[in-house]
């Protein structure tokens, strides 16, 4: 069975989402950032540094940044639930996953781990007004050329659903006001009404 470890307001809710429209088989622990029970001994898993996904006893990735571990559940995820099928359909769902991965996360945690980046309480507090102008380019180029529609790899939902619908989640913690990104809005608005979404969030949540 896979268990998912995981923090609400996170990442971790677009594998979560992902195992639910799976029907995969699997279990929850909630970690507590707060009391940084992701670098505790119970919860590491094989030195990563963020939640992780295990099956049985094997963990599923192997990495010091939680938003890389994410992406490597989103590949799993899509190769054994079926989310891409195909190398050229595999390929462009990791395009876009990487996208998000890379560039949009990172603008996000600018906002409030700038200290990854910087010690000067200048520096950091420029990072954090930064945020809504970078956080705001990166769904002026999903908005533009990367969301096909419906879903993001056009008529077939995968994986860069849950994974996009969580990072828009926070969009106006970031400054940024989704009546901007109309087909990004409307993207998170229809998978926040699919049952999986909706039973991930109640669980996290609850």
């Amino acid at each position: 069975m896979i268990k998912l470890y995981y923090a609400p307001h996170t990442c971790s809710l677009a594998s979560h989402i992902a195992l639910e429209e799976a029907g995969a088989e699997y279990s929850t622990v909630r970690i507590d950032f707060g009391k940084e029970e992701q670098r505790s001994p119970n919860y590491l898993c094989d030195q990563s540094q963020g939640a992780c996904a295990r099956d049985g006893d094997r963990p599923r990735h192997s990495d010091r940044d939680p938003r890389h571990a994410d992406l490597c559940r989103a590949a799993f995820s899509a190769r054994v639930f079926g989310a891409a099928r195909g190398p050229f359909a595999f390929a462009q769902v990791q395009a876009f996953n990487s996208y998000l991965c890379s560039t949009l996360h990172v603008a996000h945690a600018h906002l409030m781990r700038g200290h990854r980046w910087a010690d000067d309480p200048a520096a950091i507090a420029e990072m954090k007004r930064k945020v809504p102008e970078s956080v705001g380019a990166c769904f002026e180029l999903i908005e533009r050329e990367m969301l096909k529609g419906p879903w993001v790899m056009g008529e077939t939902y995968t994986i860069c659903d849950p994974y996009l619908f969580t990072l828009a989640q926070w969009m106006e913690v970031d400054g940024v006001d989704p009546k901007r990104f109309p087909k990004v809005a409307d993207h998170r608005r229809r998978v926040s009404e699919r049952a999986a979404a909706r039973k991930a969030i109640a669980q996290e949540l609850g």
